[in-house]
């Protein structure tokens, strides 16, 4: 439990805290429309588009949390030479996220995923993307970049948000954790399959239940605090890392950091979407731990973000007021 004056000046806190996101970029695209019949065609659905919506998504959506909570903001990513990386940037822009450091490249595309909404569901979608690793020039132009902003801006954590798109090679993710280290900078992790094992040396590994799963090659048969210890103490042998934090859906959160470890239920909520939960949840939990260094707080406050987020339809940031309201009314004394 918290003093309401406390939780208050944390929230304040978040404006003065900078964060660094690494990692693969994308559009959100989604034409919404209304669904009255049966193509004569094909058994599918006949979606009768009436709007088109453009939205952030990927670590751009991690940014986006960051900046919703106040955080100075700065991505490191790639972009097409593209219409869609033209309005990906511009949404970027407008939200006052830094893309100075964003390179533009000539050989990929900006990674675009097209939703088709029908009855306030997703009928379809259709994804426009290239997920081969960056090449030698392109790896070189992001990490000098990236010791650019650092020196110059001293941020007090960077988050390495991967969506297996090519950005977090095996190559950036070792220099930048390695460059952080010595720079005393924690460093937040979202990993995905591909590199699930590379991330070693870093502060904070976040999986979900599925990726620990996959990346250990384990299964785990009941989801309580015994078997998610054994889970910290497989991911510890291999990463080295200090704190295992990962989502478990409608069980909630456990984290793991030295002797201290935790299961955290999920709060009660009507679901809508849980497109981008997991997007809040790293950016709220890496704020919070880079402000407090507190990561039982960081885990409670990601924990009520990432429900909060589930009940709204499509990728969608925090809502500052609301969290701050949600979290003295379920944490404040």
């Amino acid at each position: 439990m918290m003093e309401k004056a406390a939780i208050n000046q944390l929230f304040d806190h978040y404006t003065n805290t900078k964060i660094g996101v690494v990692g693969d970029i994308m559009l959100d695209t989604y034409w919404w429309g209304n669904v009255d019949r049966i193509s004569p065609e094909a058994p599918v659905p006949v979606v009768a588009l009436q709007k088109k919506e453009i939205r952030v998504g990927g670590a751009a959506n991690v940014a986006l949390n960051l900046r919703a909570l106040g955080a100075p903001t700065t991505l490191f990513a790639l972009l097409g030479n593209d219409a869609e990386g033209k309005e990906l940037k511009g949404l970027l822009d407008n939200h006052g996220i830094n893309t100075q450091y964003i390179l533009t490249s000539e050989t990929r595309v900006t990674t675009n995923k097209v939703r088709v909404m029908g009855r306030n569901q997703q009928m379809m979608r259709l994804d426009h993307e290239h997920t081969n690793d960056l090449v030698t020039k392109e790896e070189d132009a992001l990490i000098a970049n990236f010791i650019e902003y650092v020196q110059k801006e001293k941020p007090s954590l960077i988050i390495l948000e991967d969506y297996n798109k090519g950005v977090l090679t095996e190559r950036v993710i070792h220099t930048i954790i390695e460059f952080c280290r010595t720079q005393g900078i924690p460093t937040a992790v979202d990993p995905k399959q591909k590199n699930f094992l590379a991330y070693k040396g870093c502060t904070i590994f976040k999986p979900n239940l599925k990726e620990v799963k996959e990346g250990l090659k384990v299964a785990i048969e009941k989801v309580d605090i015994a078997n998610l210890n054994k889970v910290h103490a497989a991911l510890e042998e291999n990463l080295g890392h200090e704190i295992s934090f990962i989502t478990l859906s409608e069980h909630g959160v456990y984290y793991a950091h030295q002797k201290e470890h935790q299961l955290i239920p999920t709060h009660i909520r009507n679901i809508s979407d849980v497109s981008g939960a997991g997007d809040t949840v790293i950016a709220v939990a890496s704020l919070t731990y880079a402000a407090t260094k507190d990561m039982n707080l960081a885990a409670e406050l990601a924990n009520i973000a990432g429900g909060l987020v589930c009940e709204l339809v499509g990728t969608a940031p925090i809502d500052k007021i609301a969290l701050q309201a949600e979290v003295i009314k379920l944490l404040g004394k």
